[in-house]
C-alpha cells in the first residue's frame, strides 16, 4: 500500500481512519476536504482542484481520504488501494453530530484554517441519503477497480476496520 484512497459517507471516519493508517504505513496523509476548501468555505475552481489532485497523485506515495467524485478517476487509475467505508447511515449521522459538538467554533485537523465546524440541512440530507442513493454506485465502481488490479477494502462497520488496522500493525 503506498497509494491509498480512502471514501465513504460523511461522518464515517474517513479522516481519522488515513491519519492512523499514514503513521502505520509511513505515508503523507492528504485531507481532500482541507485542499478543496479556502478560508471562509470557499470553493476551490474546478480548473484548479483538477491541478492541485494531479499534483499530489504525481508523488511517489500517498494517501488521499475524501470523495469528490469529480476526481476520483483520476486517484483511482493511480491507486493502489481503495477503502470503502460504507457503515450504517445512523452511524454516519452519529459521526457528523459528534465532530459539529467536538469541534464547535473551530476547525477540525482535517479540514483548512478558517473553515470552522459547521453542520447544514443540506449535508445532514446527503448523509442521511447516501447509502440508498450513492453506495450503491460506489460498490458497482470498486467492481470495475478491482478488475483492474486494485486492492479493494469494503468495510461495513468500525469492527471490521479495526480488524484491518490490528493486522497491519501485527
Amino acid at each position: 500500500m503506498e497509494k491509498v484512497i480512502i471514501i465513504g459517507c460523511g461522518g464515517a471516519g474517513k479522516s481519522t481512519l488515513a491519519r492512523k493508517l499514514g503513521k502505520i504505513l509511513n505515508l503523507k496523509v492528504y485531507h481532500l476536504d482541507a485542499m478543496y476548501w479556502k478560508p471562509g468555505w470557499e470553493m476551490t475552481a474546478k480548473d484548479e482542484w483538477k491541478k492541485l489532485i494531479q499534483q499530489v497523485i504525481e508523488e511517489d506515495s500517498w494517501i488521499l481520504d475524501g470523495n469528490y467524485g469529480s476526481t476520483m478517476d483520476m486517484r483511482a487509475q493511480v491507486a493502489d488501494t481503495i477503502i470503502f467505508l460504507d457503515y450504517s447511515t445512523l452511524r454516519c449521522l452519529y459521526g457528523i453530530f459528534k465532530r459539529r459538538i467536538m469541534y464547535h467554533g473551530r476547525t477540525r485537523p482535517d479540514m483548512n484554517e478558517g473553515c470552522p465546524e459547521r453542520l447544514d440541512w443540506d449535508f445532514i440530507k446527503w448523509v442521511a441519503k447516501y447509502k440508498r442513493e450513492k453506495a450503491p454506485g460506489i460498490v458497482t465502481k470498486l467492481e470495475e477497480f478491482k478488475l483492474h488490479g486494485k486492492g479493494i477494502y469494503h468495510f461495513k462497520n468500525p469492527r471490521e476496520t479495526e480488524k484491518f488496522i490490528k493486522e497491519l500493525v501485527n
